[in-house]
């Protein structure tokens, strides 16, 4: 089905529905290397205008790829639940944008809303909306999740410790451990990127984390983030694996290159069930995704990125996972090209996320040769902590020396988290101020010199 308008008096015509909406999507480096951007901003302004006015409806009866040849598509037009949709099932693009910015879009309606909301869907409304949109509705979703705290309440703001070490040594990840521990971070999770993939490296890296967590009982849970076929037959080696990870794109031939199907990603969500580990709830299953990753590896089929990147969040739905991140920047400036780029898209993933029912979170980072600094990221970092996004990654000096790219440190998430007043899980909290590493009433951190003994310990362990 085509669309057409006629802006100063000049007539547009966009041939289908992915067509549509990639020209109207705010500019962005990977869509000009895809070939599918607006040609200039009078005919973005057009595509955004006969976007608002197609009905949600639509997005039932034309897909962006061929259900015959898409699972992800089947997933979400099998999947979608047209009870949950129907009190919005009348609305146009812009009605939905002018409802989810409506006193009438509360907590409570935006989360039994999810279900019956499609990927495209969300991705086409992002699209007529400021940022400024963005923040207030995202603030207004709430994704919670449960293994051994509780992630994504109203208020906390929780953090993944990420220690990568650029040989996998022992003696470095566990110093950054602790760290990170002592700034108050590792409450979404401590998890490692691993520069060796063998199965005897992935298990060792296993082990050290399970055994700090343990002895200190820390209420956290750990992840080497590994492909999930290695962390299947981790499992049933009985390797001590909290959660399952995979990194995960928006159609099926971008999960090919990922190696991955859903059948696969099933296959990894029962594994992480059966060993039972979760505390307090069992939702398994961790999560990556970026802008881009479809098309770095020709499996986008025309479709803009950022439409893509939301299709894997109907993927992430599906497994009741506890954490997923965009990777915003990671990729590179063939993708986003700029920081005002990667702020765009950073608050586009959480807002489509929480809408479709994710718990997201967000890296983030951008590469060396971006064309961007620490200023843009402490500007989005402020951001999506007034959006209310689940957790934010810590790592030591904003600097992963291993991945060889900058994202947030301990201390950014020690500044956000004082600026708004937020704090870690509920749970975490608690074992931080038992610890004596924050104040009892304060939340101030203790430095060093005021390092709990048995911590100190840690590092000769």
């Amino acid at each position: 089905m085509s669309f057409e308008i006629i802006v100063a008096q000049q007539r547009y015509v966009f041939k289908d529905l992915k067509t549509l909406l990639a020209k109207a999507t705010p500019e962005r480096s990977g869509d000009q290397l895809a070939g599918v951007a607006a040609k200039d901003a009078t005919e973005r302004v057009a595509a955004q205008m006969a976007l608002a006015d197609l009905p949600l409806k639509h997005f039932l009866n034309e897909t962006v790829t061929a259900y015959e040849q898409d699972e992800i598509t089947r997933l979400i037009i099998d999947e979608h639940d047209a009870l949950a949709f129907y009190p919005i099932s009348h609305f146009t693009v812009g009605d939905f944008r002018n409802w989810l910015l409506s006193a009438d879009a509360t907590t409570e309606k935006l989360t039994e809303l999810a279900t019956g909301l499609t990927p495209e869907m969300v991705a086409a409304v992002s699209k007529i909306m400021r940022n400024q949109d963005l923040i207030l509705v995202a603030k207004k979703c709430q994704v919670i999740t449960q293994f051994r705290n509780t992630i994504g309440l109203e208020g906390h703001l929780s953090t993944r410790l990420q220690p990568n070490h650029p040989t996998d040594d022992l003696l470095g990840i566990s110093a950054s451990i602790l760290d990170g521990l002592m700034y108050g971070n590792g409450d979404a999770v401590i998890g490692i990127n691993p520069a060796t993939d063998n199965l005897q490296n992935l298990s060792e890296l296993l082990k050290l984390l399970d055994h700090v967590i343990q002895h200190y009982e820390i209420p956290t849970q750990s992840c080497v983030l590994t492909h999930v076929t290695s962390g299947i037959e981790l499992a049933d080696r009985g390797v001590p694996i909290d959660l399952m990870f995979q990194s995960i794109a928006g159609t099926q031939q971008a999960n090919d290159a990922f190696g991955i199907s859903l059948s696969v990603l099933q296959e990894g969500y029962e594994a992480a069930l059966s060993l039972k580990r979760g505390t307090l709830g069992q939702n398994v299953m961790y999560f990556e995704t970026g802008q881009g990753s479809a098309l770095s590896s020709n499996a986008h089929f025309g479709v803009d990125q950022q439409t893509i990147e939301a299709r894997a969040y109907a993927v992430a739905r599906k497994f009741k996972p506890l954490l997923v991140n965009t990777v915003v920047g990671f990729i590179g400036p063939e993708y986003l090209y700029n920081g005002k780029q990667i702020i765009r898209a950073g608050l586009e993933d959480h807002f489509c996320g929480k809408l479709l029912g994710v718990p997201m979170g967000c890296d983030i980072c951008y590469t060396n040769h971006a064309d961007a600094d620490q200023d843009d990221m402490d500007i989005l970092l402020t951001l999506l902590g007034n959006a209310g996004i689940n957790f934010i990654m810590g790592i030591p000096g904003s600097d992963d020396v291993m991945l060889n790219y900058q994202t947030t440190s301990f201390h950014d998430a020690l500044y956000v988290r004082q600026l708004l007043g937020l704090e870690p899980a509920p749970e975490f909290t608690a074992w931080l101020e038992q610890q004596g590493i924050f104040k009892q009433s304060q939340h101030h951190i203790h430095w060093a010199e005021q390092m709990p003994e048995k911590f100190s310990r840690l590092l000769m362990s």
